[in-house]
């Protein structure tokens, strides 16, 4: 068997219905599904029972210990020469798969990773959300886009590799948050080749509301320090930018209250051209709206979090958490 999809989920039996239904459809067969229900309340046993008939599916509980754990849990009962690991939340398109194997063909790698997109089904504020997540203007770029400020780094949404390759590496590290990019910063230190895959994209849901978004972004902040710590060479100028995003902003809103309006101006453009951008993208007035609070949610979001993370380290002596629920 070439390829073993392993899938973690917490609490999303409705997202795996759709990513099952969506895999149904993929246009190269040679492949399993394994999912693991990491100590879920809202168990998504019965949906993968309804796929039995359609699909090669295995189906695991375990008590709740994150997703990187969850995926090694998935890798060890798989049988794939690849394992690709996707994300409860994503649509995959029919041909994936066949992309996948297309590229493994031209130009065989070690691993590999590719794009997320917005599906034309997804909400305004699910489009909108996706814009923040891969604008040059928001991430720099450097989860598969075109323009990016630093290399890219394959993430857990959807990501492959080897087994070999994840079995020298010891799979995922106990990590709540930041355990993919440890993965792929361990697979350019040991010395094996990794590409991006343009084509192999998926449709990623994301949250619905900016409150669950601005606390998904918010443990990417701290979850950064903590990498920072265990690999100081990867550490990029990239990585601060949220941070001071954040500082820069407040200073400019405090000024502009206290001394003069046009302090704001910076502000406001930078909202004006993320409007103008996501317009472009999604070709929606209302989709560009939203864009610029959740841009401003994704940045505030990540900098606070990573600001908070390094004040406990710095000032207070203090680890980051890597032990919350998810």
């Amino acid at each position: 068997m070439l390829f073993s999809i392993i899938i973690p989920v917490y609490n999303r039996p409705q997202e795996v219905d759709e990513l099952l239904e969506s895999l149904c459809h993929q246009t190269f067969k040679d492949f399993e599904v394994v999912v693991v229900e990491d100590g879920s309340t809202e168990k998504c046993d019965t949906v993968c029972q309804n796929y039995a008939d359609h699909l090669p599916i295995n189906y695991y509980f375990k008590p709740n210990s994150g997703p990187g754990p969850s995926r090694n849990y998935g890798a060890e009962r798989s049988q794939g020469d690849y394992l690709i690991i996707l994300d409860s939340d994503v649509i995959v398109p029919e041909n994936y798969l066949e992309i996948v194997k297309g590229e493994l063909d031209r130009e065989p790698c070690d691993a590999f990773g590719g794009p997320d997109r917005a599906h034309p089904s997804f909400t305004p504020i699910q489009k909108a959300i996706n814009y923040s997540m891969t604008s040059f203007f928001t991430t720099g770029g450097i989860r598969g886009g075109k323009k990016k400020m630093d290399k890219f780094y394959p993430r857990s949404f959807n990501l492959g590799i080897k087994r070999s390759v994840y079995e020298a590496l010891g799979g995922f590290a106990p990590m709540r948050y930041g355990e993919d990019i440890d993965l792929s910063t361990r697979i350019f230190k040991g010395g094996y080749s990794c590409r991006l895959f343009p084509d192999a994209f998926v449709y990623h849901k994301r949250r619905v509301k900016f409150s669950s978004f601005f606390r998904q972004v918010k443990h990417s902040g701290e979850a950064r320090v903590v990498l920072k710590n265990k690999y100081p060479e990867t550490f990029k100028l990239v990585h601060l930018l949220p941070a001071a995003f954040v500082v820069g902003t407040l200073l400019l809103v405090m000024l502009g209250i206290f001394c003069h309006w046009l302090w704001l101006l910076p502000i406001l453009l930078y909202a004006v051209l993320v409007f103008v951008d996501s317009l472009i993208k999604n070709k929606s007035l209302k989709v560009a709206l939203l864009s610029v609070p959740a841009s401003f949610c994704q940045l505030f979001g990540y900098g606070l979090g990573f600001l908070g993370a390094a004040y406990k380290e710095i000032i207070r002596k203090k680890q980051p958490s890597q032990t919350e629920k998810p």
